[in-house]
């Protein structure tokens, strides 16, 4: 596949630079042209054709198989698969990114340089590589990286910054290319007040675009979480399904993230109650199509990733079919399914039976694999 895919990408590159030639005139045509080809991960939001030419033409010499693989992201370490495991995904092309979850630095700059090898070799796209690398976490979760303070003890929008400095060049040298920090709740919850800025809800939205900005200059997605607000339930969604009763409080957070161009969002395992517009039954807002696709996308205007939070996690986990009615509800990535394999399988099965799946997943697919080539993962 790998070679079909370079050679289609070959021909368009020089189809459309062909064109491009015959149809400059001056010198202020000549600049716009290189403008317009100059790929990076800020192309993600940018109308560029030459972006979606490579998207559409990766895209179709991809088996069905190896789309739906694009949305499941499995975690290897501790509470993760072992290694072994991943490498069976990886060989039966079953998984599109990797959550490094629990190790060092040195093992998991092995991993990534090895997995990379077998992806080149097989003629898979290259993974998103993603960490729980919050100011808070991130010592912890990849031990032997550079010390940083916990974010509840970060008090000004340059030390958050900085902090997002330090832990990026961090994930350069690993090779991981998605981060999912910041944690943009109200400091209230014991569970996920101390991992982010929200000890004084002013700082919330500075020292977010702060950390988030100085993250994606750095060549890595950011993320958003935990998406409609975690700061105000009483509980932990490890555990079990929290609940937001009413008013979506810590909503007003998002749209000025968004605007600012923060590539991507997680969404919590929590329900909604009591909340005419937005209730989400019961069920997590993972799975419901009112708070990805009406709320977030449509009403907020999102464009970028939506990825759940992780799917072995006590608020979603004895949901059936929770992998396929997240991505039904508009998400684009299946975060730590409970079992790889299985939710390829069904999205799969769901993919080539509905054309409604087949549509929704194909939107998702798309998504991933612009990221891809935004972060030039993909020559």
């Amino acid at each position: 596949m790998m070679r079909a895919q370079l050679l289609l990408l070959i021909l368009v590159t020089i189809s459309c630079s062909h064109s491009s030639n015959a149809e400059l005139k001056d010198s202020t045509q000549i600049g716009q042209n290189q403008e317009d080809t100059t790929i990076n991960i800020y192309s993600f939001y940018k109308n560029q054709p030459i972006v979606q030419l490579k998207v559409d033409s990766l895209f179709n010499s991809m088996s069905s198989s190896d789309r739906v693989a694009q949305l499941i992201m499995p975690a290897i370490g501790p509470y993760g698969q072992e290694k072994a495991t991943i490498i069976e995904l990886i060989n039966e092309g079953k998984i599109g990114g990797l959550l490094l979850l629990n190790g060092t630095k040195d093992d998991f700059t092995k991993w990534v340089k090895e997995f990379d090898l077998k992806n080149k070799e097989l003629g898979n796209l290259p993974f998103l590589y993603s960490a729980d690398a919050e100011p808070t976490l991130v010592n912890r979760k990849i031990k032997g990286t550079t010390p940083v303070s916990n974010a509840v003890d970060i008090n000004s929008e340059e030390d958050a910054r900085i902090s997002a400095e330090i832990i990026s060049a961090e994930l350069n040298a690993i090779g991981i290319n998605y981060n999912f920090a910041p944690v943009v709740d109200l400091g209230k919850n014991t569970t996920v007040g101390y991992r982010g800025f929200g000890k004084n809800p002013e700082n919330i939205i500075p020292f977010s675009n702060a950390f988030i900005e100085e993250t994606q200059n750095r060549n890595i997605i950011a993320t958003a979480k935990h998406f409609p607000g975690h700061g105000l339930v009483s509980g932990d969604t490890h555990k079990s399904l929290q609940f937001i009763d009413g008013e979506l409080k810590e909503l007003k957070y998002y749209p000025p993230l968004i605007e600012n161009g923060v590539l991507s969002i997680m969404i919590a395992h929590i329900a909604v109650q009591n909340n005419a517009k937005f209730n989400t039954k019961g069920m997590p807002a993972t799975t419901s199509y009112k708070i990805v696709t009406e709320l977030l996308r449509d009403s907020l205007g999102f464009e970028g990733l939506i990825v759940t939070d992780a799917m072995n996690m006590g608020g979603v986990a004895k949901v059936q079919d929770a992998s396929l009615l997240a991505i039904k509800a508009g998400c684009d990535i299946i975060l730590m399914p409970l079992d790889a394999r299985k939710s390829h399988e069904k999205l799969l099965s769901k993919y080539e039976s509905d054309i409604s799946m087949r549509t929704r997943i194909n939107q998702s697919v798309k998504r991933v694999i612009r990221m891809k080539v935004c972060l030039g993962l993909i020559d």
